[in-house]
């Protein structure tokens, strides 16, 4: 008796979750992992979220996923005709990190030539948000060490 009201706490709380896809991080992250007060400002904050208008000339979209633990970023920069990213907005479905490091990277793309944006490495997003070796991947949906093009 005592396992099957265990199992119907688990799937309640599961059901809670799938229901409030907000919640505060400090609510999520267990005693053992806390994480950085960067990473929640921008969970709880994100900058720069939502989509550009795709059929514009001047706007590129790139799509990427992470297989190993089903994160999928979209982020989407809008061009001057000098070469400089004016906008950049972002969706991401995964956790608090890939969420914190893909608006922290928004944020830094902002006002510089492709060029300059191709130059930022995951790292350097990392080591701002002071992500845990566990959590490095999070940051690798924006940027990479080897370099991708947007698509138009």
């Amino acid at each position: 008796m005592a396992a099957a009201g265990a199992g119907r706490l688990r799937r309640a709380a599961s059901a809670l979750l799938l229901r409030s896809p907000r919640l505060p991080a400090r609510e999520l992250s267990a005693p053992a992992r806390l994480y950085h007060k960067k990473v929640v400002d921008h969970y709880e904050n994100p900058r720069n979220v939502g989509s550009l208008d795709k059929t514009s000339k001047n706007v590129g979209t790139g799509l990427v996923g992470a297989p190993a633990c089903g994160d999928v970023m979209k982020l989407q920069i809008q061009v001057d005709e000098k070469g400089k990213i004016v906008d950049a907005r972002f969706k991401t479905f995964g956790c608090g990190s890939a969420i914190a490091s893909s608006s922290l990277a928004t944020e830094w793309v902002k006002g510089k030539t492709v060029e300059e944006a191709l130059t930022i490495k995951n790292t350097d997003i990392a080591k701002e948000l002071c992500l845990p070796p566990v959590k490095l991947h999070c940051s690798k949906l924006f940027l990479t060490e080897e370099k991708t093009q947007l698509s138009s």
